[in-house]
């Protein structure tokens, strides 16, 4: 009886030839003992447009699916190749994906993204020489108009005029005729916003800006209107608001390495606490 139950125990773990002609219709490509299966292009064809499409996303995968395998199996295959080293490079890249992946998740989940203004002057006063400026800035008017837009005459006007309706209006009239503009209180890069206009061929840029209130250029197409209100030079320090952003980003990311740092110390300390180390000397 026993002997009975035996072998049909052993019937039960052979595969029916049904079984076996249904796992080979699900394999699409085979290279040594390395299967790809039906179910691994499944969702690459899902979102094809058409049924030509679904045919060539999935003949690329295969092919490229089949080349990578031929080429892993001659390298393994080689002499020259020391697959102790390759073992040890895979795992110190498993380490450190995962160590990039959990921290990530970390400080995703602990990060105080609060940076308050006084916070970012502090810092700013406290690093002042750090903030050198790579470019001339300014704040003040740009506009670049086609010559056959209409009321130039007043867009002049309200580019010199400093009352709030003036640049009301020319924010307006901006909107409908100028090719570019800048009109907003922020500090502005003067290369950036003049490049490709003529002012862009000024050759001493900063006697420009120490000398100049108000300009006007042309060329074969358009009129550029510039208004110059403050200025700061190349390698002097930066005003605070043009690097707040920069600056915010510094202490978000100096808050990153200390969590980071926080978390490889609290992992030691509390395996401390449990003993789940031991270091042999």
């Amino acid at each position: 009886m026993i002997l009975i139950t035996a072998c049909l125990s052993c019937d039960l773990l052979v595969p029916t030839n049904n079984e076996v002609i249904a796992d080979q219709a699900n394999i699409v490509a085979a290279v040594g003992q390395n299967q790809l299966l039906k179910s691994d292009i499944a969702n690459l064809t899902s979102n094809a447009q058409s049924v030509e499409d679904s045919t060539l996303l999935a003949d690329n995968y295969v092919r490229n699916w089949v080349k990578k395998e031929l080429f892993l199996k001659e390298a393994n295959n080689s002499m020259n190749i020391d697959l102790s080293e390759i073992e040890k490079k895979v795992s110190d890249y498993r380490y450190t994906l995962l160590s990039y992946e959990f921290q990530k998740l970390y400080i995703q989940r602990n990060l105080d993204t609060l940076v308050t203004p006084v916070q970012i002057e502090q810092y700013y006063n406290e690093n002042k020489d750090n903030f050198s400026l790579r470019q001339n800035i300014f704040k003040g008017r740009f506009i670049k108009l086609n010559k056959e837009a209409p009321k130039k005459r007043d867009v002049r006007r309200w580019m010199k005029s400093l009352r709030p309706e003036s640049l009301e209006s020319l924010k307006e009239y901006s909107f409908q005729y100028a090719n570019n503009y800048s009109l907003d209180s922020s500090w502005i890069k003067f290369e950036e916003i003049t490049r490709s206009t003529p002012f862009s061929t000024i050759e001493n840029k900063v006697q420009f800006l120490r000398r100049t209130n108000y300009a006007e250029e042309t060329d074969s197409l358009y009129l550029y209107l510039l208004k110059i209100d403050e200025y700061k030079l190349s390698e002097e320090i930066s005003p605070i608001e043009f690097v707040e952003n920069d600056i915010r980003n510094i202490i978000l990311n100096s808050r990153k390495v200390a969590l980071a740092k926080g978390l490889e110390n609290e992992i030691f300390e509390r395996a401390k606490e449990n003993e789940d180390y031991t270091i042999y000397r």
